[in-house]
């Protein structure tokens, strides 16, 4: 390791020691291997009425020489008022070159915050929408860490193929279990969005998957002449973790893949832990199959997925 990144690494230990030790409970850990972390800011800690999540990922070269990589998690925040806090953000940024700024970040969006709290007359709409919310107020904030409405991906009309389309094979990874709740990742190969609805109508087939208390997907699909991307997801009644799911596949720059986890519930709550297991089941299989390697692949190396190989591959569902 050279010793700016070195440097940066122990900044960057010492940056997540200090802030997990001051927000504490708003504090969350999403993904360590990937240096994925959130906060969450309110206008006031006793009753709060506005809140913002702010994930970050630290990339190797912050703060020396890159930002952060970061998302503004709110569903109230929109328009105008999301581009100025952006902006201040990023001036934050730009007047703080090598310099840790997190801490400032969260300074500013409590200001924003406590600003809106005494100019505005409405108050935003939460609700718990999964039964572990509804169970453990622990696990509140995380039902506001979801992209913004315009970082999600286009709505897609799945058209009705009039051929049988051959489908791609389905890999599904290595299981993980905690307390009795058991998280297994599968993932395939897709370059058409109704490709993605006969691999999940193939998935459900199976009995076992069927079954699953949460079928959580996203998919990203590259669209080579226009430069953009098909991309989704579905949470399945876990609220959020379609979000985060879509979210690692953007950070990973994973191209014409589709990812669904399913996790069986053991009547024992996990809490926050859940979503880690989640994000770690799809990041090993991305892993795996080699579609983490597109970050940092030149563009002139990437290659569209192989999607004309008939039936299912990999390691059986246990």
């Amino acid at each position: 390791m050279e010793q700016s990144e070195a440097e940066n690494l122990q900044k960057q230990i010492d940056e997540i020691e200090a802030l997990s030790s001051i927000y504490e409970d708003e504090w969350c850990v999403i993904d360590e291997a990937a240096r994925i972390f959130c906060i969450r800011v309110v206008d006031e800690l006793e009753n709060p009425t506005w809140t913002v999540c702010l994930q970050v990922m630290l990339p190797p070269e912050y703060p020396s020489s890159a930002p952060p990589v970061y998302q503004l998690n709110a569903s109230w925040l929109r328009g105008q008022e999301r581009t100025a806090l952006s902006n201040s953000l990023e001036e934050i940024y730009l007047q703080n070159l090598g310099e840790c700024i997190l801490f400032l970040w969260v300074g500013k969006i409590r200001d924003f915050l406590l600003l809106k709290s005494q100019s505005a007359d409405a108050v935003p709409e939460t609700r718990k929408t999964t039964e572990e919310a509804e169970v453990n107020d622990q696990d509140d904030y995380f039902l506001v860490c979801q992209p913004p409405p315009q970082q999600l991906a286009v709505d897609v009309d799945f058209p009705e193929s009039s051929e049988v389309e051959q489908l791609p094979p389905i890999i599904h990874g290595e299981p993980i279990t905690d307390r009795r709740s058991t998280f297994q990742a599968h993932l395939s190969p897709v370059v058409t969005p109704n490709q993605v609805k006969l691999l999940l109508q193939e998935l459900y087939q199976n009995k076992k998957i069927a079954n699953a208390t949460h079928n959580i997907y996203a998919y990203r699909i590259h669209c080579e002449d226009k430069q953009t991307f098909l991309q989704d997801c579905e949470d399945d009644g876990e609220t959020a973790a379609g979000g985060r799911l879509l979210h690692l596949l953007q950070i990973l720059d994973a191209r014409n893949v589709l990812v669904v986890v399913s996790r069986w519930y053991g009547g024992i709550l996990l809490g926050p832990d859940r979503f880690k297991h989640i994000n770690n089941c799809a990041r090993n299989i991305l892993v795996d199959e080699g579609y983490a390697e597109l970050a940092v692949r030149p563009k002139t190396q990437r290659k569209i997925a192989q999607t004309a190989v008939m039936g299912t591959a990999g390691r059986r569902i246990k």
